[in-house]
Formats: structure tokens, C-alpha cells, sequence
């Protein structure tokens, strides 16, 4: 049976040419089953929306895989904050922002406790140096808190298409290990 994978953007979408829309594309591609959830009014986000909308793709769609993005890293630490969440086998923190982030429109979603369980059997945090969103001692202390592997990219910003993520090859060799292809 194929596994499951859902993509969760951040704060303003994830559109072509992000590299999650990009991904999306390689997994329906190769006959995989993918989910890129698109959350309801993702320029001004609502966190209570967009915690219902993650609940009701987690319990329709079942994934096997989640792969977060920005704000959604911010989301899933919410929900798991809530003790909602089924057990996954793996979960991608890609480009979280610092868990008390300022930015006036994402008010509703900071600041976030350290959740202390993640609700998948492994994690892999991944950062960039100089993340505007992360500084890189806050990451350092993140990763070592919620006891993930990490992988830190040097000077890929906020690991979006605005610092060059589009089609990233290694994100899709990664995830082809967890799919087993």
C-alpha cells in the first residue's frame, strides 16, 4: 500500500514556485498520494479555521507522512498541544518560526509551547542559518528540546521560493526513503 503524505503550508500559501507545490507535482507524478491542503484565507490565517481544517484532513485523509512549512510547523505544535492528533510515522519541521514569533497578522498563533510529544514515530527538523523567521540558537535549542534529528541548511533563508526553493531535489530524496521507492 502507498503511504500517505500531507503537505501543510505556511502563512500565505505555498504556490508554484515553492518547493512544496513543486513536491506535490513529484509525488502525483510517480502515482504517489498526496494531500497539499490549502487552508482557508491564507493571507490573513485564523488559527480556530485553520485547526478544524488540519483535524478534518488528518482524520479524512489519514497520512502516513506530514511535511510542514513555516506557520503550519506553528499549527501542528497547537494541535499537538491539544492531544488531537493520531500518531504518524513521520513528520517534517521545515522553516518553523521562533515559538514567539511578533508578527501582528499571526497574533492568534503565538506565542506556542513547546509541545512535548510531536505525535510521529520520527522527526526531522529542518532550518537554515539565517532564517529572518528562526534565529539559528533558537533552532539549535528547539531541536535539542523536542529530541529530533536535525539537518541545518546554510543561508537558504526561509527555505522558500523567495531564497531559491522551488525544485529542491533534496527534500524529494528524502521523502522517497520514507516512502520506500
Amino acid at each position: 500500500m502507498s503511504k500517505r503524505v500531507l503537505l501543510l503550508h505556511g502563512w500565505g500559501g505555498s504556490d508554484y514556485p515553492h518547493w512544496q507545490s513543486w513536491l506535490a507535482g513529484e509525488i502525483a507524478k510517480d502515482y504517489g498520494c498526496v494531500n497539499f491542503l490549502k487552508f482557508s484565507n491564507f493571507d490573513e490565517p485564523k488559527l480556530a479555521v485553520w485547526l478544524q481544517e488540519l483535524q478534518f484532513a488528518l482524520d479524512d485523509f489519514k497520512p502516513d507522512i506530514v511535511i510542514c512549512h513555516s506557520l503550519a510547523n506553528t499549527l501542528w505544535f497547537h494541535l499537538c498541544n491539544l492531544h488531537v492528533i493520531p500518531e504518524i510515522q513521520k513528520l517534517y519541521l521545515v522553516a518553523p518560526p521562533s515559538l514567539t514569533c511578533k508578527t501582528q497578522e499571526l497574533h492568534e498563533f503565538f506565542p506556542v509551547k513547546r509541545p512535548k510529544k510531536l505525535y510521529a514515530k520520527n522527526t526531522l527538523l529542518i532550518t537554515s542559518t539565517n532564517d529572518s523567521y528562526m534565529k539559528k540558537d533558537e533552532a539549535k535549542h528547539l531541536e535539542e528540546s523536542l529530541h529530533v534529528e536535525a539537518y541545518t541548511l546554510e543561508n537558504a533563508g526561509h527555505i522558500n521560493s523567495d531564497s531559491g526553493y522551488g525544485e529542491w531535489e533534496w527534500i524529494l530524496s528524502e521523502l522517497k526513503k520514507d516512502l520506500h521507492l
